[in-house]
């Protein structure tokens, strides 16, 4: 395409010097910023053959665990629509409890069970439970297996210091067709990168400059992950998202399905946390920001790859499905030249060379990701719209890495967080009320252990949460038509989390 003219970058602190010098491929490739990936190409399946780059082996093992945890939710209204027919048996209450122990592996509360014969089956009820049930049996497996194998980032981790960044904070759209964004998308171990979700990827400001503070905190008085004298930079990301099946309708509801209006509110986001962080720690704390938008059609990624001094243009990028077809027939070793050499051309200015290394090694592990979606699902998901599960809120859900699984709404109290539960609601709306079933909402506040009377705050912080979102829909409620389950962890350890209270009462009914 041709190139509309360069925005003009905001004037920028100097930055520190990099480490890792620019591999350059010989000669001149030509490279250039697109459009959305089209249909001509990047929607063919290509079963069984996998681009040079491709990682096979974390593709099936990724597809496995995908398969396992959206089976294990797609069953519950199969096995209750079983149960419900079975409500009129004399023995329906052991008939029930046999089904979900063999179907869903766990059992129904018996409240529920045992008052069928008085009035009819309180199938909202029921449907919130397994809901609940089933993400508390994927938590713990998260925590307890490493499934993803995200535990281990340490290699990633010290080729992002010799890149010349010492923590990657990214924040994705909260729409849940992003929320496999970190393991899935981008290849990256959770462990590696701070993540929150907001609602058309729209952070707090102000409290990612406690956490820019924070951070830099530990690098001045323990030297993690580095020395404060090391010239690395904090680095944010947005991840705003894009559909290229139905651009004016599947795109980010926050937004409006404005792909244009998306990049830009990212992008203006990004630049007022610098300018926050600049303004009160002066030149010498400036922060590296990086703006990437995602097909959530193809999982295909583009990066606006930002020059030396931090500009970034809103209409030049690199899209990885363009890359995947200029690389198809390299072998490896070339493949990652030519990579390298279109991240530095897709760049409005000269790029810094650790920001060029790390870009390319997303875009490569992006590649894998495109190969996932062609083989597993065709080129594009079936289900291109909102297909979540349950509504999480709060703070934490480290555990949550899959498409559609979750829609999350990060904050402290509903009151600041209420524009991004009022989207999540609505998708829900959608979903599950007019099927006749509840919206299920998981609270979660996590917690550092070694700090005294911290889990109390966190179940207080709960509870307050539940009581707000219980006034704020209290038709929902009232109707049967939202559920909470509250939970707390301890994010000092990799322990799943911890269940302390619920909506729906597990304990039998005492009649005197």
């Amino acid at each position: 395409m041709v190139r509309r003219p360069a925005t003009a970058p905001r004037p920028m602190a100097p930055t520190a010097p990099r480490r890792r010098p620019t591999e350059k491929a010989p000669g001149k490739l030509e490279g250039k910023a697109t459009e959305t990936p089209t249909t001509s190409h990047a929607f063919e399946p290509r079963r069984g053959n996998l681009h040079p780059l491709t990682n096979g082996r974390a593709n099936a093992l990724l597809e496995a665990y995908e398969a396992s945890v959206q089976t294990s939710f797609e069953r519950i209204v199969p096995v209750l629509k079983d149960i419900s027919a079975l409500q009129h048996e004399s023995d329906f209450v052991a008939l029930a409890q046999d089904c979900a122990r063999a179907s869903l592996g766990f059992e129904l509360p018996l409240p529920i069970l045992e008052q069928a014969w008085v009035t009819q089956l309180d199938m909202r009820s029921l449907f919130a439970w397994c809901v609940f049930e089933t993400y508390r049996s994927v938590s713990d497996g998260f925590f307890n297996g490493d499934p993803l194998g995200g535990l281990d980032g340490e290699s990633f981790n010290a080729e992002l210091i010799a890149d010349g960044f010492h923590l990657l904070d990214i924040t994705p759209c909260s729409d849940g067709r992003l929320a496999h964004a970190i393991a899935y998308a981008l290849r990256i171990p959770f462990s590696s990168v701070r993540r929150r979700s907001h609602a058309g990827a729209l952070f707090d400001v102000e409290n990612t400059v406690d956490r820019w503070v924070k951070t830099e905190h530990l690098r001045f008085r323990e030297a993690k992950p580095n020395g404060a004298h090391e010239p690395t930079h904090y680095l944010k990301s947005v991840v705003y998202h894009f559909s290229s099946r139905d651009p004016h309708h599947g795109g980010c509801a926050a937004h409006g399905s404005d792909d244009a209006a998306a990049a830009a509110s990212g992008l203006r986001r990004l630049q007022d946390f610098r300018e926050a962080v600049e303004n009160s720690f002066c030149c010498g704390a400036s922060v590296d920001l990086l703006l990437i938008g995602l097909d959530t059609d193809t999982d295909a990624i583009r990066v606006h790859v930002p020059s030396r001094d931090g500009g970034t243009d809103l209409n030049r990028w690199l899209a990885a499905a363009d890359v995947y077809e200029a690389t198809r027939n390299l072998g490896e070793a070339e493949g990652r030249r030519l990579i390298l050499e279109l991240v530095e051309q897709a760049a409005v200015e000269p790029a810094d060379p650790g920001m060029v290394h790390l870009i390319a090694r997303l875009i490569e592990n992006n590649l894998s990701q495109i190969d996932y979606v062609r083989h597993y699902h065709g080129g594009s998901y079936g289900q291109a719209g909102h297909a979540e599960r349950f509504i999480g809120v709060g703070i934490g859900f480290k555990e949550i890495h899959l498409r559609n699984l979750t829609y999350f709404a990060y904050m402290d109290t509903v009151e600041e967080g209420a524009p991004d539960l009022d989207v999540g609601v609505n998708i829900f709306r959608g979903l599950n009320v007019s099927r006749g079933l509840p919206i299920p909402v998981v609270i979660r506040f996590d917690y550092h252990g070694s700090v005294p009377g911290a889990r109390e705050r966190a179940i207080g912080h709960c509870q307050r949460v539940r009581s707000a979102i219980e006034n704020r829909y209290a038709d929902l409620c009232r109707d049967g038509l939202l559920h909470t389950l509250l939970t707390v962890r301890d994010r000092d350890h990799h322990v799943p989390a911890e269940t302390v209270g619920s909506s729906i009462s597990s304990k039998p009914v005492e009649v005197h």
